[in-house]
């Protein structure tokens, strides 16, 4: 498959819920969540894609970069380039129902493992959709990581012990779940973490721990403290919280801050290779992806998904050549200006 073709038939498939349009920045489905838009008029999507798309990368021609090093480690695995699937449910009420739940699980965990990568599974109010998820990372030899929405520490801690069982390489909590939508519809409560439940978090499970949902140097410092492994700088996706920063506003302070103590990553709105780049040129280790794996799900199931990491890492690539960029573990700033 190629790019085109998947994205073509996902548009088919998901009429009413995303036209996949060309330039992904929000406007066909703000407001729609459930669905795939951005919360309330949808400005936290629509920054989050603007600011991104104004920075820009300096073009460098005159170098010997002409085989970047693509690869990174993290959670004790060696990647194939610094990207992940981000964790997200909801077949049926976000995305059209293109695909069901398990398969989708199955799609994004084993067409990560097929890139050389690794793809998270998500939590919501439907049970089942976190169990398809653990199904997935098991029959994948534990290449997966489970994200949790931030409920009760009792429950989070029983959802841990649940990925434990399935062998998953890390866990952890998307903290901005906590005032999602589509929780409250199910009935599920959710809320903030205070610094003694991170801990509480952090010190149940032998796995890596992640906090996916900073947008602060304050919050990043206390995960820190708290003995967090990872975090993911995110406003997930702009679909919690109406007028929020985008995450490239404050990535690089967070990393100045906490860079060299914990693993910084971050999302939002990586659409191309090059958007990876201005990622990691403000300081971030690796990307999360996440609404492009839902049109490689749905237009083409794993292959589809793989064909997306393909592309992406091939633009990556690119990117890394016209801007003399030979590590991907250590990308100047010099390469980007705001």
């Amino acid at each position: 498959m190629d790019i085109k073709e998947v994205k073509a038939n996902a548009r088919e498939k998901m009429k009413g819920f995303c036209n996949v349009c060309k330039i992904c920045d929000g406007i066909f489905c703000s407001g729609k969540v459930p669905g795939m838009g951005g919360t309330g008029t949808g400005e936290s999507f629509k920054i989050s894609y603007l600011k991104l798309k104004n920075i820009k990368v300096v073009m460098r021609t005159l170098h010997n970069v002409t085989e970047p090093k693509m690869n990174i480690e993290l959670f004790g695995q060696k990647l194939s380039f610094p990207c992940l699937g981000a964790p997200i449910t909801g077949t049926k009420f976000n995305m059209g129902g293109g695909v069901t739940e398990e398969e989708y699980c199955h799609d994004v965990i084993k067409g990560a493992v097929d890139a050389g990568t690794i793809g998270m599974i998500g939590d919501t109010g439907d049970p089942t959709c976190y169990e398809f998820g653990l199904k997935a990372i098991k029959e994948n030899n534990g290449m997966g990581i489970a994200i949790i929405k931030p409920r009760s520490n009792e429950e989070i801690i029983k959802r841990i012990r649940m990925a434990e069982e399935a062998g998953a390489i890390a866990v952890g909590v998307d903290v901005d779940g906590a005032g999602l939508v589509t929780m409250k519809l199910f009935g599920q409560p959710v809320g903030p973490k205070s610094f003694e439940d991170l801990k509480e978090l952090v010190n149940s499970t032998k796995l890596p721990f992640i906090v996916k949902g900073i947008l602060s140097v304050d919050e990043a410092k206390l995960c820190a403290e708290a003995g967090v492994n990872t975090i993911v700088v995110s406003n997930h996706g702009g679909r919690v919280l109406a007028e929020t920063l985008a995450p490239c506003d404050v990535l690089e302070e967070i990393v100045e801050a906490v860079g060299d103590k914990i693993n910084v990553l971050v999302d939002g709105s990586v659409r191309e290779g090059v958007d990876i780049l201005k990622y990691l040129a403000l300081g971030a280790k690796g990307v999360l992806v996440g609404r492009p794996l839902i049109w490689g799900s749905i237009g083409g199931r794993e292959e589809g998904v793989k064909t997306i990491f393909d592309t992406l890492r091939n633009q990556l690539n690119q990117a890394m050549i016209l801007t003399g960029t030979a590590d991907a573990n250590s990308v100047e700033k010099r390469i980007i200006v705001k």
